[in-house]
């Protein structure tokens, strides 16, 4: 089943599609006992329960295909007389009425699930009349089969935390009433599975809660069906064949950082392919050699490196998805932000070097400054050799206030060109920093 598959039966399980004929169940302590059964016409439920029942059934179709959701197929043995899926196949077709089936198949899960507390197992039947769709995947109003087939969704019953709470009936704050509650389902499975929008009973999916630690338990005995790695299992191999083949630790979390850089890109790629294929891009073993040659391993290591993922992933390569760390990801982002905003100061601080030395430099020319801090005018005169401000060569750079411009005249004395310059009594002159009097 593939990402759109999934979702159009997800699609159904609602008040207004919803087509559940029956749903039956018990409910198990810790002593894998059976305290109380379930004989259920789905669609006389009420309201409330109706919803609450929906959402479990819900639970069992979603997450990640790969990771949460498991394609598992029957092998041949498994098909014949006797056989798991052909005692799966006489429950599909009983629509859940053979109590003596179902009684074999609660006992089956009970005597296999590695669970410690108690827990709900449901079993929900449905068909599901599948509409012709055309190329563009549009529908048409004609049947092209029905389909079929089982929910099974294993909730946990935990009893609610201890805490006060207001007892209406004493009136007063007193300690709350422990319930014992129903739980999002831990594992599940639909049975047959829906594969080219057509029944596939050679195959089964199986829905995990928690990727990292699986039940597989339930993949081999109640379902029969060899046991498949998921996505966050794969991401720890992969992980752990990194470390274990770089001695240095540092250095094999740098490596792994550097790798994860290249998956990311790699997943980048996929999602822009994404409306062309619903086929996940796995990393082949020619795809590592290609992302390990861009480190700085040694030829050995990498060799080490590649022997490794062929002897974990030849028979199944990880979808690049799966071995996404999002968090490793996110701090080489930060590590991007943080090197890039010090390059930037990096260069602001060359800048205002070149800035500062640019006006010491201008500052070696002489000035005539009539702006003073507490008098009416000033000015300043300075005599220097170097280039001003604007690039111009000048001996003497004059600098007064506007007023004064107009009082600034030229005058030759004794053959030789003088710059005068009225000053009046409450007015101060400096020359290269020296107060004239």
């Amino acid at each position: 089943m593939n990402r759109k598959e999934v979702f159009e039966i997800k699609s159904r399980l609602k008040k207004t599609g919803c087509t559940f004929t029956k749903m039956c169940g018990c409910y198990v302590n810790a002593e894998k006992e059976i305290l109380l059964k379930l004989n259920e016409t789905f669609l006389n439920l009420e309201e409330e329960e109706f919803y609450k029942y929906l959402d479990i059934a819900k639970k069992t179709l979603s997450g990640t295909l790969g990771n949460n959701l498991l394609e598992l197929a029957f092998p041949l043995e498994e098909e014949k007389p006797g056989g798991k899926q052909q005692f799966l196949m006489g429950l599909r077709e009983s629509k859940l009425k053979n109590e003596e089936l179902l009684e074999a198949f609660y006992q089956l899960i009970i005597d296999s699930y590695d669970y410690a507390g108690n827990y709900l197992i449901l079993v929900f039947h449905d068909a599901y009349d599948v509409m012709t769709k055309t190329s563009d995947n549009r529908r048409l109003d004609e049947s092209e089969e029905v389909y079929e087939y089982l929910i099974t969704a294993i909730c946990p019953v935990a009893l609610t935390k201890p805490g006060l709470g207001y007892l209406e009936d004493e009136n007063k704050i007193g300690p709350r009433k422990r319930d014992w509650v129903v739980g999002a389902p831990e594992n599940g499975f639909i049975f047959p599975a829906f594969t080219d929008r057509s029944t596939d009973i050679h195959s089964v999916m199986f829905y995990e809660k928690n990727p990292v630690e699986p039940h597989k338990e339930l993949m081999d005995l109640v379902l029969g069906c060899p046991v498949k790695t998921t996505g966050a299992e794969k991401k720890n191999i992969f992980q752990n064949i990194i470390k274990n083949s770089v001695a240095d630790s540092e250095k094999s979390t740098r490596i792994f950082s550097d790798i994860q850089e290249s998956l990311g890109q790699l997943a980048e790629e996929q999602a822009a392919a994404a409306e062309t294929t619903e086929e996940p891009v796995v990393l082949t073993g020619e795809t590592v050699q290609e992302i390990l040659a861009e480190t700085d391993l040694s030829e050995e290591l990498i060799s080490k490196i590649e022997t490794a993922y062929t002897e974990n992933f030849s028979e199944e390569p990880p979808a690049i998805e799966h071995l996404i760390d999002k968090k490793i990801l996110a701090e080489n982002e930060k590590r991007k932000v943080e090197k890039a905003l010090v390059e930037k100061v990096q260069q602001l601080q060359v800048k205002l070097e070149e800035v500062t030395k640019a006006a010491g430099t201008s500052r070696a020319y002489g000035e005539l400054d009539t702006q003073p801090e507490d008098t009416d005018s000033e000015y300043n005169m300075n005599h220097a050799n170097n280039e001003n401000s604007t690039g111009d060569n000048y001996d003497i750079i004059l600098q007064v206030k506007p007023e004064k411009m107009n009082q600034i005249v030229s005058q030759i004395i004794d053959g030789k060109k003088y710059i005068m310059i009225p000053v009046e009594e409450d007015e101060q002159a400096k020359v290269n920093g020296t107060m004239i009097s």
